[in-house]
């Protein structure tokens, strides 16, 4: 990303708030004329007053200085503040705009960005972005007026002289075009190895007990190690060319500053030119190259805020490949069937999951799919509330294909129970209630004691009102999982997906939630995933998929009876 594509892209962000940009423009000219003001008085200070000896002009002098001062400090304040402000909102609407754009997007899109990669974008992406902008743009934006006013007033007293001074903008322009090339690249490096280092952060915190149970502590800690070390590594580099860069251009102001002295003197003592001049022009000069030498250290915040907008902007411009088309409808309430038409799914391009799938599930049955690991079973269930998309066929609900209606009004007629179960570090009841907020008290305790949740909840601490920790740490695993069906049961969708739904359930459990969901499923058309082919004895249906395809297909007992695949996965769990 260039720095005229990062400004365009970020003006777009900052339109909002024109109003204040356009007040902290005049603040900052209005401090940059004052600043010049102030410096321009050196001229009637040595030239009248030290010189011509004109002693009344001392206190009217002081108090004007002391009017400068104040007004250009109330205006300083503006500004500052202000644009402040401005970078503070821009990255609070970055944020809440990548947070939202993730959401929007398919399963696909979070295996190709780990959840370190989101997370060091979101958090440490967006904070140089913010140093960029608050930083670097405000500092950008007042040194460029100061050095415009004080030039300004160079060539006011000689126009020949500050046109020999811009002779050294190219000089200096070169080796700040050159760092700021190195500035990114290594920016753009340092980033990459702070999304690893993330990454592995976020691995072994979240597997913390494998790591322990395999004592894999030490091979973590050097993993760990090794990736500080490569970031410590790009990080130094950049320091010894930002240490860099500042000598140099303090070298060559300092060789514009001599050459300057040299002429300038000789006019003086020609007589050509009055001390008072001097003195100001020299100190216009030094006012002005501050701000220059500032430039090179605002510039390596710059280059390190575009790297950071380049892998931003990155995902922001990744489109949800599954979206709304123009102009959908929702769903209307799902009443008679759901229909598989020759549906194909690749992933990548690479691996056909399924292949000219037909299948007609009529409301309220109970569908069973099983299978060994990779036949197909999650992908099929995942294409019904377009967590995946068809890449062949269609699939339809009453006949409407359910990519002509709104993700929202589909999705509100499922729901999920996964293997995973995921919760969030909430409470109890909020955590029943996802999805369903707006559910009063006496619905969630029915669902949670409909999940057989309920006399593990109201042993709690605080009963529903008690927070479970990060993913339900607090919580066993069976009580995760129930705690996961309640939620299910609560939301009371017409479709359900149970996803090896009773896994993490011991015997007692099992049996308990089995019976609930079996009460659940009545009058609901249900897909149940199940590895235990146990508990899907009573399915009004079962498919056995194989390599993608829909192998064999009937009741448990028809099954049984052919000896086909599905006897043969029951026999080597139960025979």
């Amino acid at each position: 990303m260039t720095n005229k594509e990062f400004f365009s892209r970020l003006y777009q962000t900052i339109r909002p708030y024109q109003t204040m940009m356009i007040v902290s423009m005049v603040s900052m000219v209005v401090v940059a004329l004052l600043t010049g003001a102030q410096t321009y008085m050196l001229k009637p200070l040595v030239d009248d007053i030290f010189i011509a000896k004109s002693k009344h002009l001392l206190l009217p002098l002081a108090a004007t200085l002391i009017v400068v001062f104040g007004v250009k400090g109330l205006f300083y304040y503006t500004y500052n503040f202000l644009l402040e402000q401005i970078g503070l909102l821009v990255i609070r609407d970055f944020r809440a705009a990548i947070f939202a754009h993730i959401h929007r997007q398919p399963l696909s899109f979070f295996s190709t960005y780990p959840t370190g990669t989101l997370i060091s974008r979101i958090i440490s992406d967006v904070n140089l972005m913010q140093h960029a902008v608050s930083t670097s743009l405000v500092g950008i934006l007042r040194d460029l007026c100061t050095v415009v006013v004080m030039l300004g007033i160079v060539f006011y007293l000689n126009w020949q002289l500050a046109l020999f001074c811009l002779l050294f903008f190219p000089i200096v322009g070169y080796p700040l075009v050159k760092f700021g090339k190195i500035f990114r690249r290594l920016s753009t490096s340092a980033q990459e190895q702070t999304a690893h280092l993330t990454n592995i952060l976020f691995e072994t915190i979240t597997g913390n007990r494998i790591v322990k149970a395999f004592n894999m502590e030490e091979h973590e800690n050097r993993r760990f190690d090794k990736q500080l070390s490569s970031l410590v590594d790009v990080t130094i580099a950049d320091a010894r060319f930002r240490c860099l860069q500042h000598p140099v251009l303090e070298f060559i102001g300092g060789v514009g500053m001599a050459i300057f002295l040299v002429v300038a003197g000789h006019l003086v003592l020609a007589g050509t030119m009055t001390a008072g001049d001097f003195f100001t022009q020299i100190a216009c000069l030094f006012a002005a190259y501050d701000p220059i030498k500032r430039v090179g250290r605002i510039n390596s915040t710059m280059q390190q805020g575009i790297a950071a907008a380049t892998r931003v902007f990155e995902i922001l411009d990744t489109e949800p490949e599954i979206a709304d088309t123009p102009g959908v409808k929702a769903l209307p309430p799902f009443r008679a069937r759901i229909s598989f038409d020759q549906v194909d799914f690749w992933y990548d391009d690479k691996t056909h999951a399924l292949k000219s799938v037909s299948l007609v599930v009529p409301a309220g049955q109970t569908l069973a799919i099983v299978g060994h690991s990779g036949s197909g079973k999650t992908t099929l269930t995942n294409l019904i509330p377009r967590f995946l998309d068809v890449t062949g066929g269609s699939i339809s609900i009453d006949g409407v294909d359910i990519r002509d209606v709104s993700m929202h009004s589909l999705r509100s007629q499922i729901a999920i129970v996964t293997q995973q179960t995921i919760l969030f570090n909430e409470t109890v009841r909020n955590n029943i209630a996802y999805g369903s907020m707006e559910a009063g008290d006496e619905a969630v305790a029915a669902a949670a004691e409909a999940a057989h949740a309920l006399s593990f909840i109201t042993a709690l601490p605080d009963g529903f009102n008690t927070v479970i920790g990060e993913g339900g740490a607090r919580l066993s695993g069976g009580e995760r999982q129930r705690i996961s069906i309640a939620r299910a049961i609560l939301k009371n969708a017409p479709i359900l997906i149970l996803d090896e739904a009773t896994s993490s359930l011991d015997t007692e459990s099992e049996r308990e939630v089995q019976s609930a969901l079996e009460n659940l499923m009545k009058n609901r058309t249900t897909f149940v995933i199940a590895h235990r082919l146990s508990t899907i004895k009573n399915a009004d249906r079962i498919i056995v998929m194989k390599q993608g395809s829909i192998v064999e297909e009937g009741t448990h007992d028809v099954l049984i009876e052919k000896k086909g695949d599905y006897e043969a996965l029951y026999s080597m769990q139960y025979r």
